[in-house]
């Protein structure tokens, strides 16, 4: 006979809490096309006016301002892969960060433990939001800006908070 494990923390914990935070880009693929374009036939367009009064040099210009522009716009897109994930369930809260270039780091902290600390400004409001658990502090929501950061702080306080009540057992709704 073999000894298993049969208990599972992924099935058998409920979230509380989840989350899946990401960079906002207010500028999708149509838009950036649709600029693009318009750089390039402005720029062309001056350089040709540049051309025709004898500035030859001018134009080649202009079309490195253009692919100047799009390599930034190209690098902004780029960063816009990173992400951060949050759950919160009665035993372990996780923080999942993805970097940009695919860098994965993680922290597993007891939710018993966890304190939410947050500093900011008050006429710009929360700047700053960190978990706080035995000396290691973790900077969550960097992506939010200050009304999404209050919003986040008030939904993930909330399931602290719950997590420290722990499981409630109804045995008229459980099977």
């Amino acid at each position: 006979m073999t000894a298993s494990n049969d208990f599972d923390r992924e099935v058998d914990q409920p979230k509380l809490f989840s989350a899946r935070l990401t960079p906002h880009r207010s500028l999708n693929r149509t838009g950036f096309l649709v600029l693009m374009a318009f750089l390039c036939a402005v720029s062309f367009v001056a350089g040709v006016a540049f051309l025709l009064m004898g500035a030859w040099p001018v134009f080649g210009f202009f079309g490195l301002d253009v692919l100047v522009i799009y390599w930034a716009f190209r690098v902004n897109f780029r960063t816009a892969n990173a992400s951060e994930e949050i759950t919160v369930t009665p035993s372990e809260l996780r923080v999942r960060r993805v970097s940009h270039r695919g860098h994965v780091v993680e922290w597993v902290l007891n939710p018993l433990w966890v304190r939410l600390d947050q500093t900011g400004d008050p006429e710009f409001g929360i700047e700053r939001l960190y978990l706080v658990s035995r000396g290691r502090r973790v900077s969550v929501g960097h992506f939010l800006g200050p009304d999404e950061k209050a919003s986040f702080a008030k939904a993930l306080l909330a399931a602290l908070q719950s997590a420290k009540r722990g499981i409630t057992y109804n045995p008229i709704t459980q099977p």
